[in-house]
């Protein structure tokens, strides 16, 4: 798992530092010349016309709080190749906060200020901007090291004679999962109750949402003789098995959310370049490396002993 250096936190916090700092810095150069409240949303249908107001120190507030959030995501779960996405983010919000005050500057009614929309054209410039520095100086940092890998060899080993079988499953929960598939399969018999359209959707949404959901919620890991196999515990299908004779060793990996977030894209049965996974939490995972090359990863209980096992038994089957 790959881990974000010091320097390369402050990368990513500097750009959220910086981009609040012009627009609150121009708020006060310019009190005297800015109306309070200030305009600050605006109707896309209206010319850009001003329908919502805030003032000065709210907007200082909200601000400070909008940038200080982003900003702690982006430095808690930042990598080196996505550190143009933390630049990118606070140029575009930056440069749209320093028009939203420029727009306000000398105005009598804040009810008449304009925000025309090449204002996000001038946005997404920025961001393009920002987004190549940061990519520059995220080429200048060390590559990210790869995945500790245990070797074959000195992976966990589960001592088996030469004639005994073994075999090794646990359940594993998602309890977000659960609550979000229940939520939507109840929304299925309101939905069918009210008027046919377009709440008829609302039903189909929950069905959509809540069987696969509830499915995914709990899922079944087992190791034998014939692989890994993950499967949901309520239905025999789907399946995902990887085959003994595929398995090149297996080990353990402590998943964070970062590591989720970056690594997997997210929660839930995860297909990335070099990595397939079921990952339900944070927490211990059984890494299953391939004959590919790639990675099948699976967050569960007492995966230590899972990846002994499967160590074993693949290289009783003469893969290991």
């Amino acid at each position: 798992m790959h881990r974000a250096t010091p320097l390369l936190r402050a990368l990513a916090a500097l750009p959220f530092a910086l981009a609040p700092a012009a627009s609150l810095l121009l708020l006060d150069l310019w009190q005297d010349r800015l109306p309070d409240p200030l305009a600050t949303h605006f109707t896309v249908g209206d010319g850009g016309r001003a329908d919502g107001f805030t003032g000065h120190t709210a907007f200082a507030v909200i601000t400070a709080v909008l940038f200080l959030g982003l900003g702690t995501g982006w430095t808690l779960l930042v990598r080196r190749t996505a550190l143009w996405g933390a630049w990118a983010t606070a140029g575009f919000l930056g440069a749209l906060l320093v028009l939203l005050v420029r727009a306000n500057l000398d105005a009598t009614d804040p009810a008449q200020v304009v925000a025309p929309l090449t204002d996000l054209a001038v946005g997404a410039a920025a961001a393009a901007v920002l987004g190549l520095a940061g990519w520059a100086l995220a080429s200048l940092l060390p590559a990210d090291a790869p995945p500790a890998h245990t070797g074959a060899a000195d992976g966990p080993r589960l001592t088996l004679g030469a004639s005994e079988v073994a075999g090794w499953s646990r359940a594993t929960v998602s309890r977000p999962l659960t609550v979000l598939a229940v939520l939507a399969l109840a929304a299925v018999p309101a939905g069918l109750l009210l008027a046919p359209w377009p709440a008829a959707l609302l039903a189909l949404l929950g069905l959509v949402i809540g069987v696969p959901g509830l499915a995914l919620a709990r899922v079944r890991v087992a190791v034998d003789r014939r692989g890994v196999t993950v499967g949901p515990s309520l239905v025999p299908r789907p399946r995902v098995r990887v085959p003994l004779d595929d398995v090149v060793g297996a080990d353990v990996r402590e998943l964070d959310t970062a590591a989720v977030i970056t690594d997997f894209g997210g929660w839930g049965y995860r297909v990335r370049a070099h990595r397939t996974g079921v990952v339900l939490h944070t927490g211990e995972a059984l890494v299953v490396r391939r004959g590919s090359g790639r990675e099948f990863v699976v967050t569960v209980p007492d995966a230590r002993t899972a990846a002994a096992l499967l160590n074993t038994l693949a290289e009783r089957h003469g893969k290991v």
